[in-house]
């Protein structure tokens, strides 16, 4: 199906999307109420990327809860199989990293090796567990190193269905009055399927059982590959949004032997293909502002202004406080962990005319949006 939305529409979709969420915050909303969701919808939206994984291990309820108190708009788990279908947040399958199940010896013998989108990895994998077994492990912080406060809640928090994500969403909503949305992202779908763990049909269940399917809706589904998009398309009428990252191609176009790659989609007439099926696209911040091989900005891109031609959102990815993420033009000293100028890329990207963005910590974002 055709997808038509503006520019400015994503958050006029949220505001319209409240009363889906919380029919009864917004039936009692009053004239300021009223004024202040106006206001929300003509500005960019913040997606807590993995929660506010900037402050607390990623993908883990008390990340989504940190994001919206926050100030977050959508909250965005990253979504993989177990091995009885259901699907979990995780940034990857494979879990070594980000769960405690290498120190745990009852599942020493699930240790596999296995070829993932092309690469090989050795570690412990979802689609290897059952829902119950992947509720014994505990999360942990996937950058010690980086993030050293965040280590000590190691150990404290479970691995959440999505279903749980939605369920704190509608929860947080009801609570302060505001409509937060679920920004999904499918990991691996032609991994997935080709082990029988196809992500499109359970990720639809869901959003049936909960009433989200529909553009109104306080939902974006993404992902790093086209095909199962596109077969999203077909399926439910949620927003769509095709990620491109800032080098290589989309795995289904790997697997089938297309050879286009991001760089192809990210041109006006790769983004005219996109928007046959997608109502935006989640763009790596290279692609907007390129990078020289020192690290320092280079001059934009016209790629924002090529996706709105065609009615395309564009949100862009990731945006992170730390010295090591940033230009070299926003590093403030030489500790590659120590807070950089984040509030001056805000403004150089949303001064750009974008329409949203994913951060790790949130609270950076929506001061920046609100200091415009």
């Amino acid at each position: 199906m055709r997808r038509t939305l503006s520019a400015l529409g994503v958050a006029g979709a949220l505001l319209a999307a409240a009363s889906v969420v919380v029919p009864a915050v917004a039936a009692q909303a009053g004239p300021d109420h009223r004024a202040e969701q106006a206001r929300a919808a003509q500005r960019p939206i913040v997606i807590g990327h993995r929660g506010a994984s900037g402050y607390r291990p990623e993908h883990t309820l008390e990340a989504y809860r940190l994001a919206i108190r926050q100030g977050a708009d959508f909250i965005e788990p990253d979504l993989v199989s177990t091995r009885d279908g259901v699907l979990v947040a995780r940034h990857e399958n494979e879990i070594s990293g980000t769960t405690d199940v290498a120190a745990r010896p009852e599942y020493a013998a699930r240790k596999a090796t296995k070829t993932i989108d092309g690469v090989t990895v050795t570690g412990w994998f979802t689609e290897d567990f059952t829902l119950a077994e992947l509720k014994t492990l505990r999360a942990k912080e996937r950058l010690p190193q980086v993030r050293v406060a965040n280590t000590a809640f190691d150990g404290r928090f479970e691995i959440p269905t999505f279903q749980e994500v939605i369920d704190l969403a509608r929860a947080e909503s009801k609570a302060r009055g505001r409509t937060i949305g679920v920004y999904p992202e499918t990991k691996h779908p032609t991994y997935f399927a080709s082990i029988g763990r196809a992500l499109e049909e359970p990720l639809v269940a869901v959003l049936r059982r909960n009433r989200l399917t529909h553009r109104n809706d306080p939902v974006f589904v993404q992902s790093f590959e086209t095909a199962n998009l596109r077969r999203l398309d077909k399926m439910i009428d949620v927003r769509l949004v095709q990620l491109m990252d800032a080098g290589g191609a989309p795995y289904d176009f790997v697997a089938g032997g297309d050879k286009r790659t991001y760089a192809d989609l990210a041109t006006p007439a790769g983004l005219a293909w996109v928007s046959r099926y997608a109502d935006g696209v989640g763009l790596n911040k290279n692609l907007i502002v390129p990078r020289d091989a020192t690290g320092r900005l280079l001059a934009p891109t016209s790629v924002i202004r090529d996706a709105h031609r065609q009615k395309l959102v564009v949100h862009a990815w990731t945006f992170r406080a730390e010295n090591q993420f940033l230009p070299v033009d926003f590093r403030i000293g030489t500790d590659p962990n120590a807070r950089g100028d984040i509030t001056s890329e805000y403004e150089l990207f949303l001064d750009l005319g974008l329409d949203g963005v994913f951060s790790d910590h949130p609270d950076t974002a929506v001061a920046a949006r609100a200091g415009r």
